[in-house]
């Protein structure tokens, strides 16, 4: 399966959880909790405020293991001109953010954090369902974020 098949395929509209494609073109999907839809709208708010640029909520993105969908993401102006008429992100945004449903298992986010920063991530977040965030580089985990953010408590 193809993303375009997802898009044009009308009964997976509607769905209350975030669809992406693994490497093999098959569905995998992630219901997302209240916790989690509060926090992404927190995230996307706080970096919608701090940061010049755009804004992106599952955002599908095509990487070297399939469409993957992080749950918010920021992306510089030159980044959203040269993706603005893909139909899905043909690489990372600047920061790519996920965060944590009980049923993400550790190898599953450390696969997502590889997979984004080789998509041309600079930055990728994981956020537990308690606020707590972690920031991740070309290099490793870091002590925060190498952009101009303050993030506070989220919850």
């Amino acid at each position: 399966m193809q993303w375009q098949d997802v898009l044009a395929d009308k009964s997976l509209r509607d769905l209350p959880y975030k669809i992406e494609l693994n490497e093999y073109g098959h569905i995998e999907m992630s219901p997302a909790s209240f916790t989690h839809s509060y926090l992404q709208g927190t995230l996307a708010f706080l970096l919608r405020t701090q940061l010049a640029g755009k804004i992106f909520t599952e955002l599908a993105i095509v990487t070297n293991k399939g469409v993957k969908v992080p749950d918010v993401a920021w992306g510089s102006d030159d980044y959203f001109q040269r993706h603005k008429n893909d139909i899905t992100a043909t690489a990372a945004p600047e920061i790519c953010i996920e965060i944590i449903s009980s049923s993400n298992s550790k190898l599953e986010m450390k696969e997502k954090i590889n997979v984004y920063l080789k998509a041309g991530a600079i930055e990728v977040w994981l956020v537990n369902e308690q606020g707590e965030i972690q920031f991740f580089d070309a290099h490793g985990q870091r002590e925060s974020s190498s952009f101009n953010v303050t993030i506070d408590k989220l919850i």
